[in-house]
C-alpha cells in the first residue's frame, strides 16, 4: 500500500444517501482477482444505461470532475454487504478521500486496509463542501481539509492514520513486528511448521 500523500483537488459531488455497496460496484463485476481494474464498474448502474453508453447526467460522466480525488457524499455512505471490491473500485478509479456525514462500519473499515481516507464530518459541514468549486485541500498529519473559505478539521483514530500515512496494509503491520514473532518462534515449545 502506498502512502497517503497530503491531496488537493477539486470534489467531485454525490449528493446521495445511502450508497450501498452494490451501487459502487454492482455484483457482476466481482469476477476479478487482484485489486485493480474495478474502477471502470465504479457507479456503473448511474453512469451508464442497458446499452452501456455513458448517461450524460451522472457526476462521474461529467468531465468537470475529471481526475478529481476527492469523493463527496451523503450520510451512511457504503451500506450494504460488506465487499471490499467498492474501496478498490474507488481507489482504482481514482479516489483517495471520500468525506461523508456518516460510513458503514465495514466499509469504513476496508477504506483504511486499501490506503482510503473516509473522513466524517457533520451534514452541515459536509453540505458546505458539496457547494465548493474550488479545489480543497486535505492534509492528514494535521487532520484538516483547506476550502476556498475555511479550515475544517477532522477526527481520525491515531492508529489508522499511522496506517494511511505510512502506508501499512494487514502484512506490513505485521511484519513491524517480526522480530519479535521469530523470538517467540525460537523459544516456543510449540513445533514450527517451517
Amino acid at each position: 500500500m502506498e502512502p497517503f500523500k497530503n491531496i488537493s483537488s477539486i470534489i467531485t459531488p454525490l449528493d446521495k444517501v445511502n450508497v450501498d455497496t452494490d451501487q459502487i460496484v454492482p455484483k457482476q463485476f466481482l469476477k476479478l482477482v487482484q485489486k485493480s481494474g474495478f474502477g471502470k464498474f465504479l457507479f456503473f448502474n448511474w453512469r451508464y444505461d442497458e446499452a452501456e453508453n455513458k448517461k450524460s447526467d451522472f457526476v462521474l460522466n461529467n468531465l468537470k470532475y475529471e481526475g478529481s480525488k476527492i469523493l463527496v457524499a451523503g450520510d451512511n455512505f457504503g451500506c450494504g454487504s460488506s465487499r471490499e471490491h467498492a474501496v478498490w473500485a474507488l481507489k482504482d478509479y481514482g479516489f483517495s478521500v471520500i468525506i461523508a456525514p456518516s460510513f458503514a462500519d465495514i466499509f469504513f473499515s476496508n477504506c483504511f486496509k486499501n490506503g482510503l481516507l473516509p473522513i466524517s464530518l457533520d451534514e452541515k459541514t459536509v453540505d458546505a463542501i458539496l457547494k465548493e468549486t474550488d479545489p480543497i485541500s486535505v492534509d492528514l498529519e494535521n487532520q484538516s481539509i483547506k476550502t476556498s473559505t475555511q479550515e475544517i478539521h477532522f477526527n481520525i483514530d491515531s492508529h489508522m492514520k499511522k496506517i494511511l500515512i505510512e502506508g501499512l496494509d494487514d502484512i506490513a503491520q505485521t511484519f513491524q513486528y517480526e522480530d519479535k514473532i521469530t523470538e517467540f518462534e525460537k523459544n516456543s515449545k510449540i513445533p514450527s511448521v517451517l
